[in-house]
């Protein structure tokens, strides 16, 4: 699978294990940034890995903030991806069940490394259950 991962500052060390972590799976990671603990606006790295998924150049992202709200609001600004904030596996299950999330935001301030992981996994291995949820998933594209 293509992933795109971003993250602004508060995010950076989570995006960083994870990235290596998925590339370990055996999956691309397209990384766009940030590429420190140095101060960046969230919008200005999460919009590019979102409009990587919303185009089809990667089947989906994650991307990492203090929170992970702003990163949210900020990929689900882009027509066509469905970005959720995840702070459990149970959210993350979900996300992909019933609302076929492209894209998953984690807060580094939030969750443990380990809790990370394990979302990341349950996130990545649920497929989406179609059936009532479709109708439900394209009034978002309306």
């Amino acid at each position: 699978m293509r992933i795109a991962v971003a993250s602004d500052h508060a995010g950076f060390r989570y995006k960083t294990k994870v990235a290596d972590y998925l590339r370990r799976l055996g999956h691309a990671v397209q990384d766009y940034g940030t590429d420190s603990e140095e101060p960046v606006d969230y919008p200005d790295v999460i919009r590019p890995a979102a409009i990587s998924v919303a185009r089809g150049e990667c089947d989906r992202g994650i991307v990492f903030g203090g929170s992970g709200n702003g990163e949210a609001m900020a990929a689900n600004r882009i027509r066509g991806v469905r970005c959720a904030l995840a702070w459990n596996e149970e959210s993350a299950r979900l996300a992909r069940a019933h609302n076929d999330a492209n894209m998953l935001s984690v807060g580094q301030r939030l969750l443990s490394e380990g809790q990370v992981m394990a979302i990341v996994d349950i996130w990545l291995s649920t497929p989406f259950e179609a059936g009532r949820h479709v109708a439900r998933i394209k009034k978002l594209d309306e």
